[in-house]
């Protein structure tokens, strides 16, 4: 082996080493770092914009950028984040009061089944019903001990918080500024033919715009509908029911429905039959409608995947990455099916030869 071979050889693997040290460096403002990135992505376009407005001036346009970024995307949040904290500090309140009587509802919703299915619960012990508060009171036991933890911890973590939330808003301005320049750099270092950079970069622009802006408009449609409707059959705690089902409804097809199908059960449940009726049928109907058409305009139509890829994608990278993983599980999902037919398209191209 001669000179030349054991020096790019030791090169590669510095690289290699440099790359996974700051990787691991980083580490810790991992949310700070792929939120930066991903939010100077999908305002990129209004930067290039302004900038061509402002006389090529690219700090004053990633600067005008950046405060928009805050006034419509950064302020709704953290206010929508206040009113839900009070939201559930007065839920959780009340179910530590003992109201609603969860156990009673039950018990009236048992007897008012059918007596077939009444033996059929019999059978599997779910008409114990003190077993069953017993169970519901070791379960808002654990629960309260949870949310216990989870607020020490965010009030010991404020001072980190507030780092990486600064990190992040230092982060896109920088990336909104030199943004063209550091997609150059980092399509020349691409150790890959010019035609699969090119399209490997695209398809990950555009599941990244695609992902966030279609996954974030659904679930906020669907949030805001959801809360619409509980405020007018005067569900209490509206807003913290339309936040979570915005959330849920990250996940294709199946998350709306995690909220609104126990809250129509109970109001069933509890007599209120016109109200659990109504609340079915607007989320059927309306809200049901926002997901099988609205999705995949938004997010179909430009990834160009299946629904069942991206809700099994959207479920597996939410497990492993939190939050974060409704936009890594597709990305990885249709990175991975590009690169196949990126494979699949060069074995033809070479078979044909």
């Amino acid at each position: 082996m001669d000179n030349d071979s054991v020096h790019q050889h030791f090169f590669h693997i510095l690289l290699l080493v440099v790359t996974v040290a700051l990787g691991w460096i980083l580490l810790p403002f991992f949310g700070a770092v792929f939120w930066g990135t991903i939010l100077a992505i999908l305002f990129q376009p209004l930067q290039r914009w302004l900038t061509i407005r402002f006389g090529k001036r690219r700090n004053l346009a990633a600067l005008t950028t950046l405060v928009i970024i805050i006034l419509i995307v950064i302020l709704p949040l953290a206010l929508v984040a206040v009113t839900l904290v009070q939201e559930i500090t007065l839920a959780y309140a009340q179910i530590k009061s003992g109201q609603p009587n969860f156990t009673q509802y039950f018990q009236q919703g048992v007897h008012a089944l059918p007596v077939s299915v009444q033996h059929l619960l019999g059978r599997f012990g779910l008409d114990d019903i003190p077993g069953i508060q017993r169970r519901l009171t070791a379960g808002a036991a654990q629960i309260s001990q949870f949310v216990a933890e989870q607020a020490l911890s965010i009030g010991q973590n404020t001072f980190q918080f507030v780092i990486s939330f600064g990190m992040m808003l230092y982060l896109v301005f920088f990336l909104l500024r030199d943004g063209g320049e550091i997609g150059r750099r980092i399509r020349r270092a691409l150790p890959l033919d010019e035609t699969h950079k090119q399209h490997l970069i695209a398809k990950f622009t555009t599941v990244v715009r695609a992902t966030v802006k279609g996954n974030i408009a659904v679930a906020a449609v669907q949030g805001l509908l959801g809360g619409l409707i509980f405020w007018i059959l005067g569900v209490q705690g509206s807003l913290l029911w339309g936040v979570l089902m915005a959330f849920l409804s990250l996940l294709p097809a199946i998350g709306a429905g995690l909220v609104w199908a126990p809250a129509a059960a109970y109001l069933l449940m509890t007599g209120d039959i016109w109200r659990g009726v109504i609340l079915i049928t607007f989320c059927v109907v309306v809200i049901g409608l926002v997901d099988n058409v609205l999705r995949p305009i938004l997010v179909g139509k430009d990834t160009k995947m299946p629904d069942w890829v991206v809700l099994i994608s959207t479920l597996g990278g939410m497990a492993l990455f939190g939050i974060n993983g409704f936009v890594i599980g597709p990305l990885i999902a249709a990175l991975f099916m590009a690169s196949w037919d990126l494979y699949a398209q060069g074995k033809e191209s070479g078979t044909n030869r």
